[in-house]
């Protein structure tokens, strides 16, 4: 199926993030960074997220949440509760809570160097497609964009694993969804991760705080 042709629709933006508490955010970044400031970095990443999606047009800007908001949350987001077990369940739940009857775009929080103009292009895919697809160098996917919500391309997935883009992918073919793709980013997940990242971002909040913090290294 085909998209039409024609100005592109307003999309709603969802990040999907999990609160900044040490210990249960950012894990794989320890003992290179201690949890505290694992917790720090995965803050500045949420932050740089939710600041390219308040410039990015936008109908709706939702955060599917778990845990609570805190001072890093900017005004203009509707927050809502994760719903679901896995990161898959919590994903489709998140594509049908934030349902208002417009395109959804979702990313996570994992990829601060995301910008407005990538969102916007993403907005503008859904005009000519039913889905876009940001894969991640990691063999994931860092952003999904669809027309309508269906559970049933996410329920199911395998998520983080090296072949869990390619099993949306397949979703998405099996669905006869026409698909558009994105710049490959990479994923904050390792020290080696973050220093990549933010060299790629020098200007954002996320490439200070790992300035700030210093070179750590895996066996640090």
């Amino acid at each position: 199926m085909n998209g039409a042709a024609g100005r592109a629709p307003l999309a709603d933006l969802i990040v999907i993030a999990k609160e900044p508490v040490p210990g249960r955010v950012k894990t794989r970044l320890t003992p290179a960074y201690t949890p505290a400031e694992a917790a720090a970095l995965a803050e500045a990443s949420l932050r740089d997220t939710l600041a390219a999606v308040a410039a990015a047009p936008a109908g709706r800007r939702t955060l599917a949440l778990d845990g609570a908001p805190g001072r890093w949350l900017p005004r203009g987001l509707t927050v809502i509760a994760q719903r679901g077990g896995g990161l898959d369940e919590r994903l489709a739940h998140a594509f049908d809570d934030a349902y208002a009857g417009r395109p959804l775009v979702l990313i996570g929080m994992d990829t601060p160097q995301v910008t407005p103009a990538l969102l916007e292009r993403a907005r503008r895919g859904l005009a000519r497609h039913d889905a876009v697809v940001g894969p991640a160098s990691d063999g994931g996917f860092w952003l999904l964009g669809l027309r309508r919500p269906d559970a049933r391309l996410l329920r199911g997935v395998p998520m983080s694993r090296s072949y869990t883009g390619a099993v949306l992918l397949a979703r998405l073919r099996a669905a006869r969804l026409d698909t558009g793709f994105l710049p490959r980013l990479t994923d904050v997940d390792t020290p080696a991760d973050a220093r990549a990242v933010a060299a790629r971002a020098a200007g954002g909040r996320f490439a200070a705080a790992v300035r700030a913090l210093g070179a750590r290294t895996a066996a640090a």
